[in-house]
């Protein structure tokens, strides 16, 4: 682990895959844990999304994700849950090396890490991942999909905490997280006792999530009409 990774520990949040957690969990899972600030899904309060149930499965052929897919994720979450702030040290450890992502959670005058601002990221975070591979994609997760987005953008960027850092996540890096987020992953998945063929039916649903996620998290950057 870098030396900033470890001086941080548990400060500091993984850039662009954060605004955060994703798909509409199970209720084991998520539904408005309690003690997580700022975690809003099925929240009455979030905006319908303007990405229709239509639009999202058309979305989900073009990136061939389908039931095989969710079925992985399914399989994921008890292989993951145990693994969780191991996971999100590994993350934080890319993040925590590379100063420019480092920055989306920064103080720009000062240049010193929000460290409650990332704390209360991680906790939201850590239930992300679970989400994840608990997701069920119905109106209430685009929902908080689209809210996810918002917190990116400048809309909402630093409101939920009262963050100190720059008022938006910058698009090109969001898209670039996919990788180390998912290419980091795989070595956990490989730790729940299954096949390599299981592993990487894993692994590759876990890269069509993200890259979902990604995409309707991207709304608010695209001029209208354009998504």
């Amino acid at each position: 682990m870098h030396t900033i990774s470890i001086s941080l520990s548990l400060s500091f949040l993984a850039a662009a895959v954060v605004g955060l957690t994703c798909q509409s969990p199970s209720t084991t899972t998520s539904q408005k844990e309690p003690g997580i600030h700022g975690y809003a899904y099925a929240s009455p309060t979030l905006a319908t999304s303007p990405v229709s149930l239509e639009e999202l499965h058309v979305l989900q052929k073009s990136l061939l994700f389908g039931e095989e897919d969710v079925a992985a994720l399914r399989m994921s979450l008890e292989v993951l849950r145990p693994q969780v702030d191991d996971i999100l040290d590994v993350w934080y450890g890319f993040v925590g090396s590379n100063p420019h992502l480092l920055a989306y959670f920064s103080d720009p005058a000062t240049k010193a890490p929000d460290a409650a601002y990332l704390a209360a990221v991680r906790k939201r975070f850590s239930q992300w991942i679970l989400d994840t591979a608990a997701a069920k994609y119905d109106e209430t997760w685009l929902a908080w999909q689209h809210e996810i987005g918002l917190r990116h953008h400048t809309t909402k960027k630093n409101l939920t905490d009262g963050g100190k850092g720059p008022s938006i996540v910058h698009f090109r890096h969001m898209v670039a997280l996919t990788i180390p987020v998912t290419t980091t992953l795989k070595p956990f998945l490989e730790k729940g006792g299954h096949t390599p063929e299981q592993v990487e039916r894993m692994h590759q649903a876990w890269v069509k999530s993200v890259l979902l996620q990604t995409i309707l998290w991207s709304f608010p950057y695209v001029n209208d009409g354009e998504f």
